[in-house]
């Protein structure tokens, strides 16, 4: 593939929020910033689990039950369409939850901040997919231990998950994309300067500037469902 006059054969995507508001996901926040009189950030903690494991079921059960009513949108058909194409090699790592780019036909999708549709049982650590709704007195169908599934959800606090693949596949790739990331939370916004530093291309898509644009080469502002689809044309193109 060619882009920007240079050969182009190893691609790193990453994808945040934007990308999954277009299908219409929401952030789970009223308009005053909070989800049931709660901050939605002070919920996404071991504490908070620990400390009221009913008010974080309810939570993540919610967002399934949203989850389940929005569709993959142009961008996460595009991303998939490119990682399908002869020849190319296209690593997708999402900061998103949600399960839009496998609906959309992505085969190899690293979480780094886990799965919404998936559980994991804190006694014998294996990973399960997500009942429809769970809770402190659902048992573990691997060990039939009773309250000890959790979201298979990285927590504020907690360590993201494929750091090591990650920090290969940016070391060796020759161009960086990050769509409809804030750049707030790491280690994400530090991905650009990882690719950079390596000599990698890097272009920012998002509707806004973010914390950490200045950092990359490129900018692309608007939608992610027109200027991602624009970009994969021009990928296949070249």
């Amino acid at each position: 593939m060619m882009f920007q006059g240079r050969f182009i054969k190893r691609v790193v995507i990453l994808t945040g929020a934007g990308i999954s508001a277009e299908s219409g996901l929401s952030t789970f926040r009223d308009a005053d910033g909070l989800w049931e009189q709660h901050d939605p950030m002070e919920i996404a903690t071991p504490e908070a689990f620990a400390r009221d494991p009913a008010l974080v079921y309810r939570f993540y059960n919610a967002r399934r039950k949203q989850l389940a009513s929005v569709q993959p949108n142009a961008a996460h058909l595009a991303l998939a369409q490119l990682q399908q194409a002869p020849g190319a090699e296209v690593f997708l790592v999402t900061q998103n939850v949600d399960d839009l780019h496998e609906r959309a036909g992505s085969e190899q999708v690293c979480h780094m901040h886990g799965e919404l549709q998936r559980m994991r049982c804190q006694a014998c650590d294996s990973v399960l997919p997500a009942l429809v709704s769970y809770d402190d007195a659902s048992i573990c169908a691997h060990c039939n231990t009773r309250g000890k599934l959790r979201p298979d959800i990285v927590w504020f606090g907690e360590m993201p998950y494929h750091m090591d693949l990650i920090d290969l596949k940016l070391a060796n790739c020759d161009l960086f994309v990050a769509v409809g990331t804030s750049g707030v939370v790491y280690p994400a916004a530090g991905f650009v300067r990882q690719a950079g530093i390596q000599g990698g291309t890097t272009l920012e898509i998002n509707k806004e500037i973010s914390e950490v644009s200045n950092h990359f080469q490129l900018h692309r502002q608007g939608p992610a469902t027109s200027e991602v689809t624009a970009l994969v044309r021009e990928l296949l193109a070249g």
